[in-house]
């Protein structure tokens, strides 16, 4: 199955607006589903995406005044499910962990005072049909730009051939097909729709229904999803028939499924069928900002800027404390919970004692909990065994836009060297003169990849990523030396605050712990939210949903409490 408005040149697009209006979204969205063929799912989409319902809709404004809930980590999660606990009269205490910036993997790191020149080392882009980001971005009054996703400056680089990537494929089937062992119709087909047809096309064989559970979290799964879940994203491309020379081309051009082939295709398809890729925005001034408008929220002396519908006195208060560590988690005999804890200034454990507490860390970092009584047995294996992937990002600020002079303003190049992929970051205008500097992501990485070059001494893997950019643009060697003037890597798994990147499931792990990980504990006592509980990995969208439905279920639960009593 190719789909024939593809690679169409003759179907025009609409243009990405700053600032887009929910409708000018909404119109992206369709024509990208229009572009891959399957508009039928465009409710569905829009559907699983969207906020759940609000939490003043389960429980009154100002209902659990004096009730108290602690949160255990502070990334979008956890000030998402405090931001609309807040709304009932909790009062809530954030347990974060950093005490050096806030966001959990929300990460902008910034080269100069200015706050000018930065990289993202967590999330950089946010789809338009991603409604629950952008019900927060559009609440807190963020101003948005377009992210550039394609250049057709930029490069492919494979098999030591360098072509610019056009968008119809054709360079690299002239001159990059000849060094992989395909098969004649792959040999004939451009490299986007050979990734179309190993990765969109077996799930549109199914219906809509079945199709829209990719980014559903359910008790229960239909058998077309069962069998997806099933398989790795090598196992599918096999199923495919495709051969192994273009499933060797295709890892490299979409690595998020390449350096993850022996990981569940259910994970890697969930960013391709409601087409995440086709428009795309970014946070002007860096993706931080979002986490520092919930701070904001919290301490603001005119909180009905943020919360127009509850009256500021029945508002509970929100303590965000840095640099505390959570160790434990207890359930006690007077059906309360609590915490143990360190902070930076003292490695004293300490105790406190919560009504509910919402966990939304990582289970990379829950798993090394002292968790009193055990949670089901269920969870706890998911604890133990939900597989996280690993992520490598190595900003590099550049005292001249040597890219720029190569004619590129956007997008990323592909490579099958260790950098993998380098992003030209689009957060600000073309350069007016060519000393102007800039930052691009010199490599960015996944799994095997981003463990072997993230974990080179850095002296060593600067060196390495400044000779394969070199390489891929066709610079000589040497040529960055005097031009690369800072740089800073991110390497997820190594950090001690997170132990990897982001949750990325093996086969059969959607069906067995999915819904498990979303059900609370201790008698209705602890929540979890974060982006490994939702069904969409790796994104905002996931982590913040989570915890908009942590918080529903908190709420939910405390109130058939409420009306029982």
């Amino acid at each position: 199955m190719i789909c024939p408005n593809l690679l169409n040149p003759k179907i025009p697009g609409p243009q990405q607006p700053v600032n887009p209006t929910d409708y000018e979204r909404s119109i992206m969205s369709y024509y990208a589903l229009y572009r891959a063929c399957h508009t039928e799912d465009y409710d569905y989409i829009y559907k699983a995406f969207s906020p759940p319902q609000p939490i003043t809709s389960i429980a009154r404004p100002g209902q659990f005044k004096g009730k108290r809930i602690g949160i255990i980590g502070g990334g979008l999660a956890g000030l998402s499910s405090a931001f609309e606990l807040r709304k009932l009269g909790y009062d809530i205490e954030i347990f974060e962990a950093n005490s050096e910036r806030v966001g959990g993997r929300v990460y902008t790191y910034y080269f100069d005072e200015e706050k000018k020149y930065y990289g993202e080392f967590g999330p950089m882009r946010i789809p338009v049909n991603h409604e629950t980001v952008w019900y927060y971005i559009n609440l807190f009054g963020l101003e948005t730009i377009p992210w550039i996703q394609n250049d057709p400056n930029t490069f492919i680089y494979l098999h030591q051939t360098r072509v610019r990537n056009d968008p119809m494929g054709e360079n690299v089937m002239k001159y990059i097909y000849p060094s992989y062992d395909m098969t004649g119709w792959e040999a004939e087909t451009p490299w986007q729709e050979l990734g179309y047809y190993g990765i969109e096309a077996p799930v549109l064989l199914a219906p809509p229904r079945a199709r829209s559970e990719i980014i559903r979290v359910l008790p229960d799964y239909s058998r077309q999803l069962l069998f997806w879940d099933s398989l790795n994203v090598r196992q599918m491309f096999q199923w495919r028939k495709l051969s192994q020379g273009a499933i060797n081309l295709l890892s490299n051009l979409f690595p998020i499924g390449g350096e993850f082939l022996y990981n569940n295709f259910v994970d890697f398809v969930q960013e391709y069928y409601p087409v995440s890729f086709w428009y795309m925005y970014q946070i002007a001034g860096g993706m931080v900002k979002l986490p520092l408008a919930f701070c904001s929220s919290f301490t603001s002396k005119n909180p009905e800027k943020y919360y127009p519908d509850v009256p500021a006195a029945r508002l509970g208060n929100v303590r965000y404390m840095p640099g505390y560590s959570v160790k434990g988690i207890f359930y006690n005999e007077d059906n309360t919970v609590s915490v143990s804890y360190t902070n930076d200034k003292s490695d004293r454990i300490q105790y406190k004692s919560f009504d509910n507490i919402v966990c939304a860390v990582p289970f990379s970092v829950l798993r090394t909990f002292e968790i009193k009584p055990m949670f089901s047995s269920i969870k706890m294996q998911a604890i133990k065994e939900v597989n996280y992937g690993n992520a490598q990002k190595t900003a590099i600020y550049c005292n001249r836009r040597f890219w720029e002079e190569q004619g590129i303003t956007g997008g990323g190049s592909y490579t099958d060297l260790p950098v993998t992929t380098i992003w030209y970051t689009s957060h600000y205008a073309k350069a007016k003169s060519p000393n102007e500097p800039g930052v691009i992501l010199g490599s960015y990485n996944f799994n095997l990849d981003a463990v072997r070059l993230g974990n080179m001494t850095e002296d060593e893997r600067i060196i390495k990523i400044k000779r394969d950019v070199e390489e891929v643009h066709g610079l000589p060697v040497g040529m960055l030396d005097p031009i690369v003037a800072a740089y800073k890597t991110q390497n997820w798994t190594s950090d001690p605050l997170f132990r990897g990147a982001f949750c990325y499931f093996t086969p059969e792990q959607k069906k067995l712990f999915s819904w498990p990980m979303t059900l609370p504990e201790y008698n209705g006592r602890v929540f979890f939210a974060g982006e490994h509980i939702s069904a969409l990995h790796r994104w905002q969208q996931g982590a913040l949903q989570s915890g908009m439905e942590a918080a529903n279920a908190l709420a939910y639960s405390e109130s058939i409490k409420w009306n029982i009593k």
